[in-house]
């Protein structure tokens, strides 16, 4: 096995993503996605805890863009502003990898326990969000509020440059739901 190949963790997770898509996550065993990669399963375990952290373990480095961003914005800078800030500071993360996040997400809407995961996920970094908003000296309520609109506001762009092939541009669709909703709010 190659084990001493560079980028260990990047070829367990394109293994396992691959395997999940060919197979389906359920029959997808840790030995196959190792074997797949040219690596040991202990090396997968170095690097994931289990099949399901190969699609999730990027939640650490969320919460940290995320709140570094807000912490960063001007003091002037609106609750709702300064998680959109966020928001859009993230979008590198996710442009640069952008086959693998479609992918991933393929793989996850295959499959109701990874849904339900992915919902915990976006609740924890939704509640992250939050406090870094109260840090800043923003109300409770105006804290959940700009962190669950910026959430879901996230989720629909999301969902929307996943799905359509030629959007590139997940900042652009971030500002149009937000765009859109504010309208709504407005009644316009």
């Amino acid at each position: 096995m190659s084990r001493w190949e560079p980028n260990a963790r990047g070829r367990l997770e394109q293994a396992a993503l691959d395997l999940y898509q060919e197979r389906g996550f359920e029959q997808t065993m840790v030995t196959e996605i190792a074997e797949r990669a040219g690596l040991t399963e202990r090396t997968f375990f170095r690097y994931f805890a289990d099949k399901r952290e190969v699609l999730f373990g990027g939640q650490d480095m969320l919460r940290t863009l995320f709140v570094s961003a807000i912490e960063a914005a001007p003091a002037s800078t609106t609750p709702l502003d300064a998680v959109i800030a966020a928001l859009e500071a993230a979008t590198p993360v996710f442009q640069e990898r952008y086959e693998r996040v479609r992918q991933r997400q393929a793989v996850i809407a295959a499959n109701p326990e990874l849904q339900e995961r992915e919902m915990l996920k976006r609740a924890a970094l939704t509640s992250a969000i939050a406090d870094a908003l109260r840090r800043r000296g923003v109300s409770d309520l105006a804290a959940i509020l700009a962190a669950e609109v910026g959430s879901i506001t996230f989720k629909i762009a999301f969902d929307r440059w996943v799905s359509e092939p030629d959007e590139q541009d997940l900042s652009r669709l971030i500002r149009a739901s937000l765009d859109q909703l504010k309208g709504i709010v407005a009644g316009t």
